[in-house]
């Protein structure tokens, strides 16, 4: 991102500071509304459809992943964006229809919650690591880009100190407020968000010529074929560079790491159980789905115009910026950045209050220290902070941190998400065969990403083609090991999430005398009914838009 010389830097600046002050006043207002952890953690569970979808919406809409599926988008084209938006929004449409209508019914304050009722101690350790490892990371996401705004518009200032005033500032408001102060801020954010992300694309599509122009585009940097989601096996590009069974690995890891990785996490049940009911969990869910793939696409679509616009442009990463100064009028502008700024705060007030909430309400209990109400916010609001602290420490030391991101989805893929499906609509999964998906996942996953990295598992090793191999279309890609070690640990994921399956299927099947499965129970250990079609969300649409009565929300 550079706005050196861009004169219109202080109305960015000012729009910037109002963002900022609103959201510590929203939490300060919101401080006063929380009672105990439910209102803490899923703000009451009285959230209507239009904040739960606006919310779930905003919270993935993050900055990073905006600047960056523009920029992969004006390099490979839509190939280069199907972790995000496409594969984000799967998740959202997949969560919606098989899993949020049971979360919200077991009232659960965290997902963790599930796997510690449905297969016990061990599951509900491994579980709420991988929660926490990829809460912490994805914080350091934000704190990254955030100090890489305050850098681009104040150069003076070094990035490491922009990263720790946002995050100040985010786990301020976040300790304060909680889940409602995240949710109306998140409503208010995401107009603006989606809306500067509208402009520029109009803005940036009269420049190209309309729609016509749009489509007539044949090519972007790195992808002769802009608009296809499939990889080109017969023609140049292939998948991301990679052909044969390597391409199509890396082409299924991409639509799995965020649609399914994305599923059993915190930030996305969090919202669905602070639904009113579960009709508007379900529905809204199907809304943020929606918004979010309509918005979302907008991102890759203004690359490939860029692409066309300006096939030179020295530094892709900022392709955003580079439309948003020079298409769209300075007031606009600024008012986009702004919201940019705090679609950073959107994201990462959202993972620390998952994080905070996983380890307060299921380690704390699991190591037998147990809090009554108000204890459970002062300690939730405690871990808040330390977790914003573990942020700023991963952010400053790492120097990877968007593919750390990513990777912190596919760790869930990997490991969680098998238990949680299995768990949901399986009746043999047991104890002993949760482990055996999540541990087979994870060591398969290291030991495939050397494999990978080394020999290659369908083809050329990912070393191989980093390095430029006889892949002429690929001389203009940066040589280096981390091109290789990340693109090893993507394509290494979908073999080692058919492992996590097999281990959980043969596992369970052989220990169901020494661990017999235990039944999905509610918060009240309450047993649900067996019939897997009532946990689909197939619910009347009419049920999630009617004003309920006070009698009829629960606790």
């Amino acid at each position: 991102m550079d706005l050196e010389g861009y004169k219109y830097v202080w109305l960015i600046v000012t729009f910037i500071v109002g963002f900022f002050a609103v959201r510590m006043g929203v939490g300060i207002w919101a401080s006063r509304k929380v009672s105990d952890a439910a209102d803490y953690i899923v703000a009451g569970r009285k959230l209507p459809i239009y904040m739960v979808g606006a919310s779930v919406m905003a919270t993935w809409f993050a900055a990073e992943t905006l600047m960056g599926a523009s920029s992969m988008g004006y390099q490979y084209g839509f190939q280069g964006v199907i972790f995000d938006p496409f594969g984000a929004a799967a998740c959202l449409f997949l969560s919606g229809f098989f899993f949020t209508r049971l979360m919200r019914r077991a009232r659960y304050l965290t997902v963790v919650d599930f796997f510690d009722r449905r297969f016990g101690k061990w599951t509900t350790i491994l579980a709420s690591i991988a929660q926490l490892m990829t809460y912490f990371v994805w914080t350091g996401a934000q704190m990254v880009a955030a100090g890489t705004i305050v850098n681009a518009l104040f150069p003076s200032v070094p990035i490491e100190v922009g990263m720790i005033i946002v995050a100040v500032w985010v786990t301020g408001y976040t300790m304060l407020g909680g889940m409602l102060a995240d949710t109306l801020l998140d409503f208010i954010q995401m107009f603006f968000t989606a809306g500067g992300m509208a402009l520029i694309f109009f803005f940036t599509l009269n420049q190209v010529g309309g729609w016509d122009g749009l489509t007539s585009i044949s090519s972007t940097l790195y992808n002769p074929k802009p608009f296809t989601l499939l990889p080109d096996m017969a023609g140049e590009a292939g998948y991301l560079g990679y052909f044969g069974m390597n391409g199509w690995m890396y082409w299924g890891a991409a639509w799995l790491a965020i649609g399914l990785g994305s599923v059993p996490t915190q930030d996305l049940f969090q919202r669905s159980m602070s639904a009113r009911n579960e009709a508007t969990a379900v529905w809204g869910t199907y809304m943020a789905g929606v918004l979010y793939l309509v918005f979302g696409i907008m991102s890759p679509l203004i690359g490939i115009m860029v692409f066309k616009l300006t096939p030179d442009l020295a530094n892709p990463d900022g392709v955003l910026v580079h439309a948003a100064i020079n298409y769209v009028p300075p007031v606009l502008t600024a008012i986009f950045m702004a919201a940019l700024a705090s679609a950073l705060m959107s994201t990462s007030d959202s993972s620390l209050l998952a994080g905070a909430s996983v380890v307060t309400q299921n380690l704390f209990p699991l190591f037998g220290k147990n809090l009554d109400a108000k204890d459970e916010v002062k300690w939730t609001r405690i871990m808040v902070g330390i977790n914003g602290f573990i942020g700023i420490v991963i952010a400053i030391t790492a120097s990877v941190i968007y593919e750390l991101g990513v990777v912190a989805w596919t760790l869930l893929l990997v490991g969680m998400f098998v238990p949680f499906a299995f768990g949901m609509y399986w009746k043999k999964a047991n104890g002993y065969g949760s482990v055996a998906a999540v541990l087979g996942g994870w060591v398969s996953w290291a030991i495939l990403t050397w494999v990978a990295f080394n020999f290659g598992l369908g083809g050329d090793s990912t070393a191989m083609v980093c390095s430029g191999g006889d892949l002429s279309l690929m001389a203009d890609r940066a040589v280096s090991m981390d091109c290789a070690f990340w693109d090893a640990v993507y394509i290494a994921s979908l073999p080692a999430f058919i492992i996590s399956i097999l281990s959980m299927i043969v596992v369970s099947l052989a220990t169901q005398k020494q661990d017999a499965p235990k039944p999905i129970t509610d918060v009240d250990g309450k047993e649900f009914d067996t019939n897997p079609f009532h946990f689909f969300g197939v619910l009347p649409i009419k049920d999630a838009l009617r004003k309920l009565r006070p009698e009829e929300y629960d606790d």
